[in-house]
């Protein structure tokens, strides 16, 4: 599923207007967007320069205002004496992959835990999807699992069968 694309203008008068929903906006407003996955661009109306990244750190400067949560101490001094272009682009592309490798741990954890929680709601159909195992055709012999598989079925249909042992009359010892 693609991202919404929002564009939003900034008028000299400071107001911010959403062109695709036709609408004044807040800055507040283009946080829950981006919170809610769209990717918004914010162009000022007379120029059509960018200022996204202008209005994104105004937001975080708000909430940091509000909340009294900032950045790190540690981050905002080394974003200020990143000054120097090779500084500010590997500090970017630092902070870019981590948010990358963040975001792919958490989704990773909420899969983890949606399968737990299917494990514990319901432990038999859980157990029987781990048993069934993939649905696409296999090699020639089938893997181990399917081995593993295939024996244990064999060994409870020995189980089911009456025992032809158990029918004969015991056998005498021999004495020596």
């Amino acid at each position: 599923m693609k991202n919404r694309e929002v564009l939003v203008r900034k008028y000299s008068d400071r107001r911010l207007y959403d062109t695709g929903a036709s609408r004044y906006v807040k800055l507040m407003d283009i946080a829950r967007m981006v919170q809610d996955g769209s990717d918004v661009r914010v162009v000022d109306g007379r120029t059509g320069k960018d200022l996204t990244h202008l209005i994104f750190t105004q937001i975080i400067m708000e909430n940091a205002r509000e909340r009294e949560m900032a950045l790190p101490l540690q981050l905002l001094t080394q974003l200020v004496r990143s000054s120097d272009q090779a500084s500010h682009d590997f500090l970017a592309w630092y902070l870019n992959h981590t948010l990358d490798l963040y975001q792919k741990a958490e989704n990773s954890v909420h899969a983890r835990l949606s399968g737990a929680k299917n494990a514990a709601s319901m432990p038999l159909d859980y157990l029987r999807t781990l048993l069934e195992g993939p649905s696409w055709p296999s090699a020639p012999g089938g893997s181990e699992v399917e081995q593993l598989h295939r024996r244990v079925q064999e060994l409870l249909t020995r189980l089911e069968r009456p025992k032809k042992s158990a029918r004969r009359a015991p056998e005498r010892r021999r004495q020596d």
